[in-house]
């Protein structure tokens, strides 16, 4: 998985044990192949996820994070991926800030049987993490 110049991305995704996961999984069921540089995080609902998660993973060594929640209007828990949304902007905001690109952090809204959509986003996102490069907090400090 790694370019011509031996990057491969680390990247974790965060998703709902609902939707998200279930994506996951169905993706997994229909041998849908998706990138093994992404590493799933399961939380209850993405409505439980906080902008310290977020920010964990990126000074854990994470290149890119994105979150994949319930579609819209179809939360199990009502409004659980609307705030979990709120939260991903602002910490975008954060990222921004900080001297981060914002790109580095996305979110995607899919229902349960989107196994192909789940290993397509996959895909997408490690095209993006490749074209950003690796992540300045991941560089070595300079003395």
């Amino acid at each position: 998985m790694a370019t011509a110049n031996g990057f491969t991305p680390e990247i974790t995704a965060f998703t709902c044990s609902y939707c998200g996961y279930m994506a996951a999984d169905t993706a997994g069921a229909l041998r849908l192949e998706y990138p093994a540089n992404v590493k799933l995080i399961r939380l209850p609902c993405t409505g439980k996820m906080d902008v310290q998660y977020l920010l964990d993973a990126f000074e854990q060594g994470a290149d890119l994070v994105y979150v994949v929640a319930c579609s819209l209007g179809n939360c199990h828990h009502v409004h659980g991926n609307e705030r979990g949304q709120v939260r991903v902007e602002r910490t975008k905001r954060i990222l921004a800030e900080i001297g981060l690109e914002p790109e580095r952090l996305e979110m995607f809204f899919v229902s349960g049987g989107m196994g192909a959509t789940f290993a397509e986003i996959a895909k997408q996102m490690t095209e993006q993490a490749r074209s950003l490069g690796p992540s300045p907090l991941n560089q070595p400090q300079k003395a």
